[in-house]
């Protein structure tokens, strides 16, 4: 393992990644590669920017020939996928962008990737792909019972890299965090989403009761989850990189204005989305067992996180305008409209 694509490296969590691994692994070469959609952000990367085993790509992983010639041009050994549309709302509203990066592009970098020799395939996925867990929680071969198109098309994905596991004996890891907050995250999500509107006193457009329950884990932690399966990971297994800490939504938004001295009474109840799952929860026993442990508590995480978006209003003011603003119309417009 000497020189690593990071696809989807300048998202939320793959920057985070990115970042990790710079600076822990001098002697390895990671290369990002990004499509630079509205979520990819280079901004997210300057902290490694100048370092000198990281370089930048721009591109497709549904572009075969723009992945052949990243695989060649920097002698890649080492996939790590992160690339992916990955929300909920958007895969409700616009379904074919998830199927095709999501599905068709995990398949093409899997294909090149066996074609070029790659040492390992590591596929970074979502709790999601459980579906809702009424009870108890997910261990790592429950069957998949995703209920968005979003999930649906991780566990496509995933089936994807089993199938070439199994298939061609590609050496393949999968990892499936849970929900992810900290810095550097798009303001779509809830915790930024809600974070940055109440900082500027707008409503908190909060889906159904709110009690939906939420296994919430540091990107960091999460980062450094993804390095453990990685490079300890045994061949064709499946991680959970969970954060075993459950939190309802509301109760994660009333924290949240906690944190900012807002009042509570920006929160709005609006109509939910469809197909939501009341709640997500694994084990993550397994990677424990390749020695990841977590270091983020989650109150002082989400206090920290707040602060960073208190502290980085150039990061995402520039971000809530024209297109952002159109999604935010779809969205929330008319569901705020109907509680007035």
């Amino acid at each position: 393992m000497k020189n690593i694509l990071v696809t989807g490296g300048a998202g939320f969590i793959g920057s985070a990644f990115v970042r990790h691994m710079v600076a822990n692994y001098p002697d390895y070469n990671i290369v990002c590669y990004d499509k630079l959609t509205y979520a990819g952000n280079v901004d997210n990367l300057l902290p490694v920017s100048d370092e000198e085993n990281y370089r930048f790509e721009r591109g497709d992983i549904a572009d075969r020939r723009a992945v052949q010639h990243v695989l060649e041009q920097y002698a890649i050994d080492t996939i790590v996928n992160f690339a992916a549309e990955s929300h909920v709302d958007r895969s409700i509203l616009e379904p074919d962008a998830f199927i095709h990066t999501d599905v068709v592009g995990a398949y093409i970098l899997l294909d090149e990737g066996r074609k070029h020799g790659i040492e390992r395939f590591c596929q970074v996925s979502t709790d999601e792909v459980y579906g809702d867990i009424e009870v108890g929680h997910s261990v790592e071969d429950d069957r998949f019972l995703p209920n968005s198109p979003y999930a649906a098309s991780k566990a496509g994905g995933e089936l994807m890299v089993r199938a070439y596991h199994v298939t061609y004996g590609l050496d393949t890891v999968i990892t499936r965090g849970s929900n992810t907050y900290g810095p550097y995250q798009y303001p779509e999500k809830l915790v930024p989403f809600f974070t940055t509107e109440a900082m500027d006193d707008r409503p908190l457009p909060l889906y159904g009761d709110g009690e939906q329950i939420r296994d919430w884990l540091h990107v960091d932690d999460h980062a450094r989850g993804v390095d453990c399966i990685l490079h300890f990971g045994r061949p064709g297994e499946a991680y959970n990189l969970a954060g075993e800490n459950q939190r309802h939504n509301i109760n994660v938004t009333r924290r949240i204005l906690d944190l900012l001295g807002k009042p509570q009474s920006l929160i709005r109840h609006v109509p939910d989305r469809e197909g939501h799952d009341r709640r997500y929860a694994m084990t993550a026993e397994k990677a424990r067992a390749l020695g990841w442990q977590r270091q983020f508590d989650f109150d002082r995480g989400l206090e920290a996180t707040v602060r960073w978006y208190q502290e980085n209003e150039w990061w995402w003011r520039k971000i809530k305008t024209g297109d952002y603003l159109e999604y935010y119309k779809r969205q929330y417009a008319e569901r705020l409209a109907s509680i007035r």
